[in-house]
């Protein structure tokens, strides 16, 4: 039986390697602990990263409670996508908070204001930028509107299928849309209408697909259906183009005698499109089609 040689003991770890290993493991300890708030639970990593601009997502407003609901569930899926970014509402008017007092709570720093609206108009070209210039405290970007944007167009047609509207309804010689929009007096928010009325369109296949608005642009909705009838469209389908429940949208709907679908509201799509012009923003990329003519970004001197 061979004896097995007994294993030379260790040597010391020398002085400056035993510093070292100390060093280290204080080190790692260090940045374990900086995950832990006080009160024992782990802080999340965005925590100790540097913060994002705020998101500050900037909606109309709408005497409908329906709306406000809709808002905030859309900008909690917003949170879903990007943990850890800053999400705030502002609202135009009707609701609270409105935009100038939620930039005053932001304090010193960094935002982008998106629009939760549909086109290009008043409130986009010339509301937002100057409630931007006004938060003087405030280095600001203001995003493009949501639309025209194929995710826009995704969810119109999700919204109609939940409606009702079947994929071969399509093939329908007698089938036809409406797209129910808000209306503007800016023709650069009819341009982008339009398109998105070509977009959903195509989506569907190559069903005439007319936009149709609730104010200040023509044609409403009931001169839209009779139009179409006239060209022998008689199975008509509304889609909601508005963000949220309103009075707009509920007249348009009231109008319509089909498949009338709802608002897009928090579809995820949606919340998508919110982070991709926020991103965009950020970015300095101009977004297509349509170049916007308002400055994108806004410092404080």
């Amino acid at each position: 039986m061979t004896e097995t040689a007994p294993e030379h003991p260790r040597e010391p770890l020398p002085l400056d390697s035993t510093a070292q290993l100390l060093t280290s493991i204080a080190s790692q300890l260090g940045n374990q602990l900086s995950l832990v708030s006080p009160n024992g639970t782990r802080r999340p990593m965005h925590s100790i990263r540097r913060s994002a601009p705020t998101l500050v997502a900037v909606a109309h407003g709408s005497r409908d409670p329906q709306a406000l609901r809709t808002v905030l569930e859309l900008l909690d899926r917003v949170r879903e996508l990007r943990p850890g970014l800053d999400v705030r509402l502002g609202h135009i008017e009707l609701n609270e908070p409105l935009l100038p007092d939620t930039l005053d709570g932001i304090g010193r720093g960094d935002a982008v204001l998106v629009p939760l609206l549909l086109g290009r108009g008043h409130h986009v070209r010339h509301d937002l930028p100057r409630a931007a210039e006004a938060a003087g405290h405030l280095r600001t970007r203001v995003a493009a509107p949501l639309g025209p944007h194929p995710l826009l167009v995704e969810a119109l047609y999700e919204r109609l299928i939940e409606a009702g509207w079947r994929d071969e309804d399509g093939t329908d010689r007698n089938a036809a849309v409406v797209l129910a929009a808000a209306g503007s007096r800016d023709p650069d928010s009819d341009a982008d209408a339009r398109s998105t009325a070509a977009m959903l369109s195509d989506r569907l296949g190559g069903v005439p697909v007319v936009p149709a608005y609730a104010s200040a642009a023509a044609p409403d909705v009931p001169a839209a259906l009779r139009a179409l009838a006239a060209r022998g469209r008689h199975r008509v389908a509304l889609a909601s183009y508005f963000t949220a429940p309103g009075r707009f949208a509920t007249l348009s709907a009231a109008a319509a005698p089909g498949i009338t679908a709802g608002p897009l509201g928090a579809h995820p799509a949606m919340a998508r499109l919110l982070l991709h012009r926020y991103d965009q923003a950020l970015a300095g990329t101009t977004p297509a089609p349509g170049a916007l003519t308002y400055p994108l970004f806004l410092a404080s001197a």
